[in-house]
């Protein structure tokens, strides 16, 4: 680089380096067939290192990762800080043309890619040199990664970076329009990564479980924390409950990060299925990425009793940002707690001015976690951070006198009804108390009386019937005012969520000209 950069800086690949060092023989990764001690994934991260920087690419370019769940995935990773590059996830479910804006908008120089994903690839336009081509698996697009690794260096090239550089550029998921190419810099997940092991209990002779998409922040973050600091990796290839619960018997496993579907599927896996493991290994269980039902953490708290569990809310933008921790998460329920470790966090109205306690206002955070910023797209970075450091996904939320937070919506899903201001997610925590109500999301629907009128699109509980429209507004009407209780219900077989388990109400609205829509009597 052109830039001194001392020798003291952070970097993503350094707890691989001082595990492979210290404790060698450690195990690191163990995805059920396979695993990968710290010496033998330093050794392979940096032979990724080595053959990145032969193809020409040079500190800075960006890398596309396109992968599905497996060991290899964090080799990449570790190689690519190694390298001084920087990581560019793309989700392996994307359409070609929602792919080809990643690696266009990107810039992405070099591509690791599963064979199986190959076809994605070339439909998204990855036209690079074929030595800047890993393929895992085989060789459609360049280099057979196995036979690459085996006549690569495995001398770690310790390029310098910066700490404050890019490591990795994560996109959005698009909920609300195109996804926004969100910088990370090495400083920032390294603190992630300390804070998590930290808040949860990971370390040396601990087992953690990684069960969620790797490509997402999240699902890679938490699991790369283990990593970071010594810990064991069981990755799930891909989601399982059953096998999930097997491999937590089978491998002790002491903590894992979910995302509420998780769950979901646990629970409908059945006791039978829960009462054949043996689960007392499981002692820390966070939640992220999605609001967790209350009824759903409720079933949580009684049939994992041995585990502490932990809700936490962030975003890509500003990474962990509050933490309803073990002790409050039946005496809070709706929140996501105060502020995470090393966040400053403040609610504010339109004109940026803070609002009373108990009044929504959006949330704006400030930690060493948060983003450098939109990658190319200096308007939106201006909007989205203060000059003073705040950073705000769009999200709204009310503070209690506590300094408790309750995340109510997000910005721009806010329904406006009536001239109202209606919250959805403060619809959705009372319709699923329902037991009927297995899943709910709320949208605004275009009228002509109210300009939009609150819509309730509802997954009903297993082997029960649908509530009438008239059982649920009376429903709703114990803890809603009326103006908030929704106008409309339709009955569907599920939510569309993104592979972290949000709700894409883009998707919803899409659906909305062809829903069976019911309404509850009129009211007087």
């Amino acid at each position: 680089m052109d830039r001194h950069v001392p020798d003291n800086q952070m970097n993503m690949a350094d707890g691989v380096r001082q595990f492979a060092a210290s404790t060698p023989n450690a195990l690191a990764l163990d995805d059920g067939a396979r695993t990968l001690t710290f010496a033998a994934l330093a050794d392979r991260a940096a032979r990724v290192a080595n053959l990145l920087l032969a193809s020409g690419v040079r500190s800075g370019d960006r890398v596309a990762v396109l992968l599905h769940n497996r060991l290899e995935y964090y080799e990449v990773a570790v190689g690519i800080a190694m390298a001084g590059l920087v990581q560019v996830p793309i989700n392996p479910r994307s359409t070609p043309p929602e792919a080809r804006h990643v690696l266009e908008h990107s810039g992405a120089r070099s591509l690791v890619v599963d064979e199986a994903l190959c076809e994605l690839a070339a439909a998204a336009g990855a036209e690079m040199a074929p030595n800047r081509v890993l393929c895992l698996g085989g060789s459609s697009l360049g280099r057979h990664y196995e036979a690459a690794l085996e006549s690569a260096r495995a001398v770690d090239p310790r390029i310098s970076v910066d700490e404050r550089d890019t490591y990795a550029v994560y996109y959005t998921s698009g909920t609300t329009g195109r996804p926004k190419g969100v910088m990370v810099s090495h400083r920032g997940r390294v603190i992630t990564c300390y804070l998590t092991a930290l808040a949860w209990s990971l370390g040396p002779g601990r087992r953690t479980a990684a069960i969620s998409p790797l490509y997402h922040g999240g699902g890679f973050t938490f699991s790369f924390a283990g990593l970071m600091v010594g810990a064991a990796v069981s990755l799930m290839v891909r989601f399982d409950p059953e096998e999930f619960l097997a491999r937590i018997e089978r491998d002790r496993i002491n903590s894992t990060f979910m995302v509420p579907t998780h769950a979901q599927l646990i629970r409908d896996a059945g006791e039978a299925a829960r009462a054949r493991h043996d689960l007392s290994s499981l002692d820390v269980v966070y939640f992220n990425a999605a609001p967790l039902p209350h009824p759903l953490k409720l079933w949580m708290l009684e049939e994992f009793r041995g585990a502490a569990i932990s809700e936490l809310y962030g975003s890509t933008e500003a990474s962990m940002v509050t933490e309803l921790r073990p002790a409050d998460m039946r005496r809070k329920p709706g929140s996501v707690g105060p502020a995470f470790f090393s966040n400053e966090i403040r609610l504010l109205d339109d004109d940026r001015r803070p609002v009373p306690d108990g009044e929504p206002g959006e949330l704006w955070s400030r930690s060493p976690m948060i983003m450098n910023g939109y990658l190319g797209d200096p308007d939106a970075t201006a909007e989205s951070v203060t000059e003073d450091g705040f950073v705000s996904a769009g999200d709204i939320a009310v503070m209690d006198e506590e300094r408790f937070l309750y995340i109510v919506d997000r910005k721009k899903d806010m329904i406006i009804s009536g001239g109202l201001n209606v919250y959805g997610r403060e619809v959705e925590q009372a319709i699923v108390e329902h037991p009927a109500v297995k899943a709910v999301a709320v949208i605004g629907a275009p009228s002509e009386r109210w300009g939009e009128e609150v819509t309730a699109m509802i997954v009903v509980t297993d082997g029960r019937e649908p509530p009438t429209p008239g059982e649920l507004d009376s429903h709703c009407r114990a803890s809603l005012a009326g103006y908030k209780v929704p106008r409309a219900y339709s009955f569907i077989d599920a939510l569309p969520v993104s592979a972290a388990g949000k709700v894409l109400k883009r998707e919803l609205r899409d659906q909305l000209a062809g829903a069976a829509l019911v309404r509850p009597p009129e009211r007087r």
